[in-house]
C-alpha cells in the first residue's frame, strides 16, 4: 500500500506543479501558442474552467489557481485516507 500512496503524491504533486508553472509561465510572457503552454493548458483546464465560471478575477488577478490548489491538496488527503482504510480493512 505505500507504493500506491507514494504513486497517488506523486500524481497530486505533478499536477499542483503543473497548474502553478501555467500560471507562472504567462508573467514571462510565454505565448499561449508554445507547444508547453499549450499543453499545460490542455491538462489544468479541465479543472480550471469550471471554477472560472463561479469564481471572478479579484481585479486583475485570476484565484482560481490558488483555489485548484487547495482543492486538490483537500482531495489527496482524503484519497490517501480511503487508501489506508483499505489497506486496513484488507
Amino acid at each position: 500500500m505505500s507504493v500506491l500512496l507514494l504513486l497517488t503524491d506523486w500524481v497530486f504533486f505533478l499536477y499542483s506543479l503543473a497548474i502553478i508553472i501555467r500560471s507562472l509561465l504567462p508573467l514571462f510572457r510565454v505565448s499561449p501558442y508554445h507547444p508547453a503552454m499549450r499543453f499545460l493548458i490542455q491538462i489544468t483546464e479541465p479543472i480550471l474552467a469550471p471554477l472560472r465560471r463561479h469564481i471572478r478575477p479579484i481585479g486583475i488577478w485570476d484565484i482560481t489557481p490558488m483555489i485548484a490548489l487547495l482543492i486538490i491538496w483537500v482531495a489527496n488527503l482524503i484519497v490517501k485516507q480511503i487508501i489506508q482504510t483499505l489497506a486496513m480493512l484488507l
